[in-house]
């Protein structure tokens, strides 16, 4: 299961680093490039609570074999894109159901480990699988720096033996398949496709539209909108999508608020860090990975204290510290972005890194820990869904943001030289949407004073592209700062395998409570509340005076 769910949190940002690449060698454009990124965010995000219903009614190891196959045959048709005018067309669909495969496959993979894991190991075997998502999304880039020196498909490519070795060892581990009679909530899954997909259209093509076009506004209203059709549905249904009731416990609200604005963040910085490397720092992908490196060393050795924090005080000490050092991380990180200098920057990088290290596993794990009447892999296709959307939506939002900021650097920079308003707007705007970190290239040619001119100001684009990103990394901090109000909201109740390690205080996940409010969960069968299983009065059954 490891070798399986592998492939999926490497491909949310391995695409990154060979961004620049795949623009010059398919000639696309920024946003169109941000699409290929993002597709792949939203159909994993706006798909894992069907894949996870799908996972019980077909049986785990039958839809992780599912997932495998539609994620490594989309992988190989990504790297297999032809040139020409269908290129952009031909990577989003195949990225989107690679996404899709993504969904299928790891709530099923999880639910995999719950089954074959006795309560008293779960634990541990859980800790290593969440563990290695955070890992995994942050070494994406490095890998992706080393293949896109050979060629940018091998990013793509390298998914088939790591996805035929899975499947070699989902069959040899003779995992069985126990597929349950129970109704899809149909109406459900497509309402929380549409409502996700049209409202990061919007935001992501804002910049193309414009803020005040009527198309921007439809698609974000309109998305939300059935969205919160979505959420009236739900709760209504007898056999819901999602089990949204957990929402009512105050402490999971708060983890997933603090992993919702935390990932907004995490995964868009490999895309704009890599772009800005490049471009800015005129380093090559190789280089550009190694810049990222020091936010994965940042990251990992962070991760390690804060699951020590999780495990002696809890998950709001360790997100309270996680936001705060990554609020302050990025900010620095911000401010240092025009002195074009890595050596300047690592330590601001590394710290950032830290910050999401703090958080990322103690919220994901207590957010898991406080499921009621439903299982892991429910809760975890909650934490999961909440995580995708909200890259989805940063990378839609800071893409937006820095299309307009650098159109605005560039046109103030060009006019500066005397190059006139309208011809400095179009040339923008044209850099803007095809940075390929050559700008050089794009120099014009002639002898006259406006051919003059545009050579002068083609040397300050890589300035005005590190202004731009400076902007969308300050917003990143404040991303991290919302989040840190968030984890002040946690009532810091804890959650523990054994009831005489409980936290015996009182509020949402306290002890006290009728059956059905938060805190308290019904006995559970296999995969059941909170990780406890076996009928009640088993050991590992959950009881009301346990919580």
């Amino acid at each position: 299961m490891l070798f399986a769910v592998s492939m999926t949190f490497i491909g949310q940002t391995i695409v990154s680093i060979a961004a620049p690449s795949i623009i010059q060698e398919l000639n696309l454009s920024s946003s169109g490039m941000q699409w290929v990124v993002n597709a792949y965010l939203l159909a994993l995000a706006a798909f894992f609570a069907l894949g996870g219903r799908l996972a019980d009614l077909l049986g785990h190891k039958r839809v992780v074999v599912i997932g495998t196959v539609v994620f490594v045959v989309s992988s190989a048709l990504c790297g297999a894109v032809p040139d020409g005018d269908g290129a952009l067309a031909w990577l989003v669909v195949f990225r989107a159901t690679q996404g899709i495969g993504a969904a299928l496959m790891f709530p099923a993979a999880l639910a995999v480990v719950v089954a074959v894991f006795p309560v008293e190991r779960r634990g541990r075997a859980l800790a290593l699988f969440f563990g290695l998502s955070g890992a995994l999304t942050a070494v994406g880039p490095l890998l992706g720096g080393w293949l896109t020196s050979w060629t940018w498909r091998a990013i793509f490519w390298v998914n088939v033996p790591v996805a035929i070795v899975a499947l070699v060892l989902t069959f040899l581990a003779r995992i069985r398949n126990e597929p349950r009679s129970e109704p899809l909530d149909w109406p459900g899954a497509v309402l929380v496709v549409v409502g996700m997909g049209l409202s990061v259209l919007g935001l992501q093509q804002a910049s193309a539209w414009g803020w005040g076009s009527a198309a921007t506004w439809l698609c974000i209203v309109g998305g939300l909108a059935v969205l919160a059709l979505f959420v009236r549905f739900e709760l209504r249904t007898r056999h819901p999508l999602i089990q949204l009731k957990v929402f009512a416990d105050r402490a999971f609200a708060a983890d997933a608020a603090v992993l919702f604005f935390a990932m907004m963040a995490f995964v868009p910085v490999f895309f704009f860090a890599s772009v800005y490397a490049q471009i800015s720092l005129s380093e090559s992908p190789n280089q550009a990975a190694l810049y990222l490196l020091y936010f994965f060393v940042g990251f990992a050795i962070a991760s390690q204290w804060g699951g020590r924090i999780l495990d002696k005080q809890g998950a709001k000490p360790a997100m309270r510290l996680g936001t705060a050092v990554g609020a302050v991380g990025f900010a620095l990180w911000a401010h240092k972005m025009t002195d074009l200098s890595v050596h300047d920057q690592w330590p601001y990088v590394a710290l950032a890194g830290a910050g999401i290290g703090f958080l990322l596993a103690p919220a994901s794990t207590d957010a898991v820990n406080r499921a009621i009447d439903a299982s892991y892999g429910e809760v975890t296709g909650i934490t999961q869904t909440v995580r995708n959307f909200a890259a989805s939506v940063g990378l839609a939002i800071f893409g937006t943001v820095l299309t307009h900021v650098m159109t605005d650097r560039v046109v103030e920079s060009f006019e500066a030289r005397g190059v006139p308003e309208s011809e400095s707007r179009d040339i923008a705007r044209n850099i803007a949407e095809s940075i390929t970190g050559n700008a050089d290239d794009r120099q014009p040619t002639g002898d006259g004073p406006v051919a003059r001119s545009l050579r002068e100001a083609m040397g300050t684009v890589r300035m005005d592209f590190a202004e731009a990103n400076q902007v969308v990394f300050a917003c990143m901090a404040g991303a991290l700062a919302v989040a840190f109000v968030c984890s002040l909201l946690h009532p810091g109740t804890r959650v523990t395998g054994a009831p005489d390690e409980r936290d015996p205080g009182p509020g949402p996940g306290g002890p006290s409570g009728p059956p059905g409010a938060p805190g308290w969960a019904e006995p559970a069968g296999p995969g059941g509340a909170a990780g406890f299983t076996g009928p009640a009065g088993s050991p590992g059954a959950a009881r009301p005076t346990d919580l």
